[in-house]
């Protein structure tokens, strides 16, 4: 049997009229019996404008199927060389995409799923970042709710997103509720959630019976109340859903043995090493160079040019949770090594910007990742800044002549 593949055009007549191509190696075999049932065993190369969700859920179980994403831009583009009014529908969509596919099948780079351990930990890092986020606008709506009627709780704890401000708020939402409870009753229960230094409970204790309430209105109280109970309840189950991400995810990190790479990275923690050995996946012949990573991860900057003028941008699309990891690791970094606050001073005495600067080290940090990734070589602090030394480097003289 010859071995030939056919491109299928979602939602189009190339469904029925399949055209065929010239097989390419590199694919996996046809396994499954349903292969044969239409296209008497043939590979079908399916193309499509996403990347992940239900479509590429239910196609990706049939290993006979080639996916082929396609980024929506892309065909954006090329339809309007065709079609210059912007008309869009789906039937030409899918004629379009099928066309793209059929003269461009070397350019185009089919869809090679990651390991299931590594696709399951890169779901759950993006969820919980997602959760850290509903866990932010959650306090600053708290936040802003307590200002306008109940300070002093901002006072006596400068962190509400626990779960022991949380109970507070619940039990105890208003002052003047608050002013009625005997002091054992609420020494019992700052110990029964582990708050017990001595010194702490006095001074939430003394201020507590000097407090005064800001208001008296009824109004502004009994609707204070009541969202503040919502908020708190939210609040709550968004904290136990971040824990019960975090204890999945240290399982699925234990038994891979890249996690000890990313874990040497200076100050990643549980929470960055886990999100970087997402992003860089298992397989290591996905990218062929540091560059290629970074432009994916869109950290790196993109140059146009148009006659005589010439301008570098940054780069508009990318995976935005793939930035963000590189971005926010980054950002945390400036805060703990030396190295990493000069090279962010040094991209400030440019007069570039806070993200830009930031952007500028996280294309460093990529290079550097992307270098122990691939030879599965723990971060060593000592060796890459002898590295720098030997090379002449400018940010070591630089670091020298600005001290911290």
């Amino acid at each position: 049997m010859s071995r030939a593949r056919t491109l299928s055009g979602v939602g189009s007549a190339y469904q029925n009229t399949p055209i065929r191509l010239q097989s390419n190696e590199g694919y996996n075999k046809v396994t499954s019996p349903l292969a044969g049932v239409r296209y008497g065993g043939q590979f079908i190369a399916v193309c499509l404008e996403q990347s992940r969700g239900p479509l590429i859920y239910a196609l990706m179980k049939y290993d006979f199927i080639t996916l082929f994403p396609i980024n929506p831009r892309t065909l954006a583009r090329f339809r309007e060389a065709f079609s210059p009014s912007r008309h869009k529908d789906d039937p030409p969509d899918a004629a379009y995409l099928a066309e793209l596919l059929l003269h461009n099948r070397e350019r185009l780079r089919p869809w090679q799923p990651d390991s299931e351990q590594t696709r399951t930990l890169r779901l759950l890092v993006e969820h919980r970042r997602q959760l850290v986020s509903d866990r932010t606008r959650l306090s600053n709506r708290l936040t802003a709710l307590l200002k306008g009627y109940f300070p002093q709780v901002l006072a006596w704890f400068p962190d509400i997103r626990t779960d022991l401000v949380c109970d507070f708020l619940l039990r105890w939402p208003a002052l003047d509720a608050l002013k009625r409870v005997r002091r054992q009753t609420l020494l019992t229960f700052f110990r029964a959630h582990h708050s017990v230094r001595r010194e702490t409970l006095e001074k939430r204790l003394t201020s507590l019976k000097e407090a005064v309430p800001l208001t008296t209105d009824k109004a502004v109280l009994d609707s204070s109340v009541a969202l503040t109970k919502a908020l708190c309840a939210q609040m709550k189950a968004t904290l136990a859903a971040i824990r019960e991400f975090d204890h999945q995810i240290e399982d699925l990190c234990s038994v891979n043995p890249d996690f000890v790479l990313f874990q040497s990275l200076p100050r990643a923690g549980a929470v960055y090493a886990a999100r970087l050995m997402a992003a860089l996946g298992s397989d290591r012949e996905r990218w062929q160079s540091a560059d290629e990573l970074a432009c994916l991860a869109g950290v790196a900057p993109v140059m146009e040019r148009s006659g005589q003028s010439c301008w570098v941008r940054w780069r508009y699309f990318c995976p935005k949770f793939l930035r963000q990891t590189f971005h926010e690791y980054a950002g945390e970094s400036i805060k703990h090594w030396f190295w990493a606050r000069a090279y962010y001073e040094s991209q400030r005495a440019k007069e570039k910007k806070h993200h830009a600067a930031v952007r500028a080290l996280a294309f460093k940090w990529v290079r550097i990742i992307y270098r122990c990734w691939q030879t599965k070589t723990v971060y060593d602090e000592v060796k890459y800044l002898e590295s720098l030394r030997r090379k002449g480097s400018s940010l070591l003289t630089y670091a020298a002549n600005n001290p911290a």
